[in-house]
């Protein structure tokens, strides 16, 4: 398994459990502006024109890192320049990585996107089989997640999963169901508020080796055994 990290924050190696030494390491393909460079400009054709479908086949190979049990991240990080918009080399380069993976690698790969709408407007989320869109219990999170998954349907992601995060009782659950009752999208799966998860954090470890048996573990594992025969549903008949 693959894990991509595009967020900006870049924290996906903490909660994989990545050790220190190989996460100090680490260059976001982002901010390798040399490779960009050479992958994206088309020489002689002045400033502004680049290749908006660079090669990147070799970039995961070359760059994943190994932690624990065999997973493997790829970080990839995030867009901070001021004003480029979408249409700058990075996004080029990482749109095309995106797509790489999701459609052209035979393995299962897994992304982490951040919080927002940036990455489907910038349609570096095309090419998903799933997307499992997380909402924390309150109003301002749901209509947030309501036009990530409108966007997300007209970028083609036809399979999308509502995932409720932090809830503390069944009566959020219950106002969660009715808030969504109209979005043809179901409510999967819930993960309770969970104190060890905020521990893990402000100690610098994964949460699975921070406190394995936690609520929310348990729960998280319970989302992974129902996504895999997901998968089985899906795209292994």
């Amino acid at each position: 398994m693959l894990a991509i990290d595009n967020d900006s924050a870049m924290n996906l190696s903490y909660t994989l459990g990545i050790e220190e030494e190989v996460k100090s390491k680490i260059v976001p393909i982002s901010e390798m502006k040399n490779m960009i460079e050479e992958r994206t400009v088309v020489k002689g054709a002045g400033p502004g024109v680049y290749n908006i479908n660079p090669d990147v086949s070799d970039i995961p190979d070359r760059f994943k890192v190994t932690g624990p049990d065999g997973l493997q991240l790829l970080v990839l990080g995030g867009i901070e320049e001021p004003a480029t918009g979408c249409l700058c080399p990075e996004n080029a380069l990482i749109r095309t990585l995106l797509y790489n993976l999701l459609v052209k690698r035979d393995e299962v790969v897994v992304v982490d996107f951040e919080a927002g709408l940036e990455h489907l407007g910038r349609g570096t989320a095309k090419g998903i089989d799933v997307m499992l869109v997380v909402t924390e219990p309150s109003q301002k999170s749901l209509d947030l997640c309501q036009k990530i998954i409108e966007l997300s349907k007209k970028l083609g992601v036809i399979n999308v999963y509502l995932i409720a995060n932090k809830v503390i009782d069944d009566s959020q659950i219950d106002i969660i169901n009715d808030r969504i009752k109209n979005w043809n999208v179901p409510l999967y799966h819930s993960i309770p508020f969970d104190l060890e998860i905020g521990k893990a954090d402000l100690d610098g470890a994964s949460p699975l080796d921070f406190n394995s048996n936690s609520k929310a573990i348990n729960s998280i594992k319970g989302l992974f055994s129902k996504l895999k025969k997901l998968k089985l549903e899906l795209f292994d008949l």
